[in-house]
């Protein structure tokens, strides 16, 4: 009997030594937790013809919107670790999401490919907000109760995270509403439904809104004129930065065909191009070390959102 399993485990490791080897024969579904017209969207949009490029086979975005980017991590961590379904994904529906709600995935459960990029996070004037400017914002907040009005792609979201914090140290209330991704909200801002929000600089750049500040240490090259809260007495950052993930169980070998190709697309002059016409910053980092970065960020978020009163039950 003990034989007979020794053998059946060196054939299913040869099984999948072969099919690692000829990885990939097929298209690549590539998932995206969030509508189109968003940052992750964009980037994984700017990144696909270079990525498919690399692996030899066509990659197929799909998007799965919803739930502040949970809803579509959570249909890539049910997915055959074949190598055949990976995702785009942001720090927070993998740092931050599982301490909000209960999921079928957390940051120590998925297999982590590479980093793509590293947005510090802007906030963003809505078209017909009634100030121009961020004291102007500040004093329309202080007005009444609820007078600002802001928007964020979920709630949990970073951007929401960051706008609470924003607010308590300002010591006002504001009425929140929640979008199914930066898209969605970046045409309510342009519709004048909503009067500020915070996202990566690709979407005011891509939508031609301006930026109030940026929660960075120094200014932005793509937003010279926007101060950092710090220089507002404000000294709060953000940043939203992700790349590629695949379900838990993803064969060592054919994870580094993936790290390979993502490396070579991130890494060409055609991805960084498109990355800073959208006014975003490239940047490769390999699996373990990506792994490595939004574990230790999951931890911090865990305690953040426990002091803003948000933590599940």
């Amino acid at each position: 009997m003990l034989s007979r399993t020794v053998a059946c485990l060196a054939a299913l490791a040869l099984s999948t030594a072969a099919l690692a080897q000829d990885y990939p024969t097929r298209a690549i579904t590539l998932i995206v937790p969030y509508p189109p017209g968003g940052n992750t969207d964009l980037m994984a949009r700017a990144l696909q013809p270079e990525l498919s490029k690399a692996l030899g086979q066509p990659v197929v975005i799909v998007n799965r919107g919803g739930a502040a980017g949970s809803i579509g991590t959570t249909e890539l961590a049910r997915a055959r670790p074949d190598g055949y379904t990976i995702a785009m994904v942001p720090n927070n529906p993998v740092t931050a999401q599982p301490h909000l709600n209960r999921l079928q995935y957390s940051a120590e459960t998925l297999r982590y490919i590479c980093l793509v990029y590293d947005n510090p996070q802007v906030l963003v004037l809505g078209r017909n907000a009634p100030f121009r400017d961020y004291a102007g914002m500040v004093a329309h907040a202080k007005s009444g109760e609820e007078a600002l009005v802001y928007g964020s792609p979920g709630q949990g979201s970073t951007q929401h995270l960051l706008m609470a914090q924003l607010l308590r140290a300002i010591g006002v209330r504001a009425l929140h509403v929640p979008y199914q991704g930066a898209g969605p909200m970046a045409q309510a801002a342009l519709g004048g439904q909503i009067m500020v929000f915070i996202e990566s600089p690709t979407i005011p750049a891509n939508n031609n809104l301006p930026v109030l500040a940026v929660f960075s240490r120094e200014r932005l090259s793509s937003f010279p004129d926007a101060p950092t809260l710090a220089e507002l007495g404000v000294p709060i950052e953000g940043a939203s930065h992700g790349g590629l993930v695949a379900p838990d169980g993803l064969p060592d070998a054919i994870a580094t065909k993936l790290e390979a190709a993502c490396e070579t697309a991130v890494t060409s002059e055609t991805f960084r191009t498109a990355a800073t016409r959208l006014a975003a910053v490239a940047r490769f980092m390999p699996g373990a070390a990506f792994r490595e970065r939004f574990v230790a960020e999951s931890e911090a978020n865990k305690g953040t959102i426990a002091a803003l009163g948000l933590a599940r039950e």
